[in-house]
């Protein structure tokens, strides 16, 4: 078996380096990631700048590519690039995030995004996120993850499909299983804090926090809540079909 792994919080963030120890247990892996955190920078790309890779060393050995752009770049150039005279990835992996991508944060996220472009490339993929910000231990998150990579080896996800995966930051004796989910609609109360730099420059930081999580035990962010894991199957077809057709009877299809 041949993996990609990707990340937003780039190639030296911690997570990426226990989800890639714990799949070299089973398996063959390759690494391309962003040279620095691209964090909530959704599925943007690099069109008007080089992309520049270099080779990244971990403990004096080499760890893997790092990209001078998105997650979605380092996607794009691994499966054109660096992996063109190699067989194609049989799993894309993105993660482990630092933070839940539940919700609407599936849009702005880039964990999420680099997995997109997998199963838009026709790569099986999933994003696999901690839902933490506080002493993380990435350690059952690489353990689930493992055993997904091993099922998603035996089915088949359908086509466009990719998996967005959450896993609630307790110890791996406190998650009580699995939940199939539904991508969350919960809002953000979001503000600005206003700040100065030393030159009395005034600069915003955003801030918030979700409210209003639905109560339905199939949506994610619930079901991290209740100590399960999430998956949550994502389509990248952003279509609203049950409009169409009454969208014909608006008038505006006629001349």
């Amino acid at each position: 078996m041949r993996i990609l792994i990707t990340n937003d919080d780039g190639i030296a963030a911690p997570g990426i380096a226990v989800l890639a120890e714990a799949m070299s247990r089973i398996s063959q892996v390759t690494i391309v990631a962003p040279a620095a955190e691209m964090s909530a920078v959704g599925h943007a790309i690099t069109l008007s700048d080089p992309l520049r890779v270099t080779p990244y060393d971990k403990n004096n050995e080499f760890f893997g590519h790092a990209v001078r752009g998105t997650p979605a770049d380092c996607v794009k150039l691994a499966y054109w690039v660096l992996l063109k005279d190699q067989p194609k990835p049989d799993l894309l992996i993105s993660g482990i995030n630092l933070g839940a991508n539940t919700g609407i944060n599936v849009i702005y996220s880039g964990t999420v995004s680099a997995a997109t472009e997998g199963a838009i490339l026709g790569i099986p993929s999933f994003a696999i996120s901690l839902a933490t910000f506080v002493k993380p231990d990435f350690r059952p998150a690489a353990a689930f993850a493992v055993q997904l990579a091993q099922t998603l080896m035996q089915r088949r996800l359908p086509k466009g499909v990719f998996l967005n995966v959450n896993v609630p930051a307790v110890p791996a004796e406190q998650i009580r299983g699995v939940r199939i989910t539904r991508q969350g609609q919960a809002n953000y109360m979001e503000e600005y804090s206003a700040r100065q730099d030393p030159h009395r420059r005034s600069y915003y930081w955003l801030t918030g926090d979700k409210v209003e999580i639905e109560a339905d035990e199939r949506v994610d962010d619930r079901a991290i809540l209740q100590n399960y894991i999430s998956i949550t199957p994502v389509h990248y077809d952003l279509t609203y079909y049950p409009l169409m057709q009454e969208l014909e009877t608006w008038g505006l299809t006629h001349a």
